[in-house]
């Protein structure tokens, strides 16, 4: 058996394949449709300090090879997740890694603390990316000066592995990533959705109450794997890919471009148990291939005379 076991920082995975944050509830949803145990980690839906409603209806719809969503971070808060969520979460042998976001640096960090003083969270995904929001988020994932005063900021409120989520939206996104690695991250999640409208014709408006919303889905696979590609050469901590991704040679394409693992989202929602379809699927491609360790995989892109990608 080939050995998928990978490593984020200090937190080692049992396999690559992750549930992606907002796609996956609180984990427990899931439990009925497959194995959580088999899974190499559950990113939870993003907490905040206290519980968001998120934005009015209609806030998702679906596009041509995607979907678009305006949820806006709706959650029930830190310290319910802790109470109602967590006790049940640790009777599973899966990585829980908490997806965190708020509306200032302190409240970040506050979050972190709080999660960091309990037992059964792995590591905190630091969300610098949702567009779906008017304060925080996406605000500090543009900038590099805020996105590595805010992650320098939560590192000192953790000792937990420190993943930071990247949006697709930053004018240099490698900047940001190498802004964030200095900070302290251990990996860097890359990327969230990109931002998409859609127009009912018969009414000339916005199908989302919020006009514009994220687009995921395999639509924008090419996108996001470009961006892995470009920010795992720029970083010496691992990469953790996203966007897109639907089936086991869809991840695969990520971890050759440089990705140590990926999460799996919108996917989730048309098969509930495509993780575990993703992480046989490259078992069998390892044996397949003679292949004894994913690591011999991770970032293993061969670029035919070293030709520039646009060449």
């Amino acid at each position: 058996m080939a050995d998928l076991t990978t490593k984020i920082g200090k937190l080692t995975l049992k396999n690559p394949v992750l549930a992606a944050s907002g796609t996956f509830g609180y984990g427990l949803e899931y439990s009925h449709y497959l194995d959580l145990n088999e899974l190499g980690g559950i990113v939870v839906k993003g907490l905040s300090l206290h519980p968001r409603n998120g934005n009015p209806p209609p806030r998702i719809m679906e596009t041509t090879g995607g979907m678009l969503n305006s949820i806006g971070l709706q959650n029930i808060g830190v310290e319910a997740f802790i109470t109602e969520k967590l006790p049940d979460l640790r009777r599973y042998d899966v990585a829980v890694i908490a997806n965190i976001f708020g509306n200032t640096i302190e409240e970040y960090a506050q979050v972190a603390r709080r999660l960091s003083a309990v037992e059964g969270i792995a590591g905190i995904e630091v969300n610098i990316s949702c567009p779906n929001i008017k304060a925080g988020g996406i605000m500090f994932g543009r900038d590099p000066g805020q996105a590595e005063m805010l992650t320098a900021r939560v590192r000192k409120a953790t000792l937990l592995p420190l993943l930071v989520k990247l949006t697709p939206d930053a004018p240099d996104i490698s900047e940001v990533a190498r802004r964030v690695q200095d900070a302290g991250a251990d990996a860097i999640s890359l990327v969230n959705t990109f931002v998409g409208m859609a127009i009912d014709v018969e009414t000339a408006t916005p199908f989302l109450s919020t006009i514009t919303g994220g687009l995921s889905g395999p639509a924008i696979k090419p996108l996001a794997l470009r961006l892995v590609w470009e920010v795992a050469r720029k970083v010496t901590i691992p990469v953790v890919g996203m966007g897109g991704i639907a089936s086991a040679r869809d991840a695969l394409e990520f971890i050759i471009a440089g990705a140590h693992a990926v999460q799996v989202g919108t996917a989730n929602f048309i098969n509930p148990s495509i993780c575990i379809d993703i992480i046989n699927g490259i078992r069998d491609y390892l044996h397949a291939k003679d292949i004894q360790n994913l690591n011999h995989v991770v970032g293993s892109l061969r670029i035919k005379g070293n030709e520039a990608a646009s060449d």
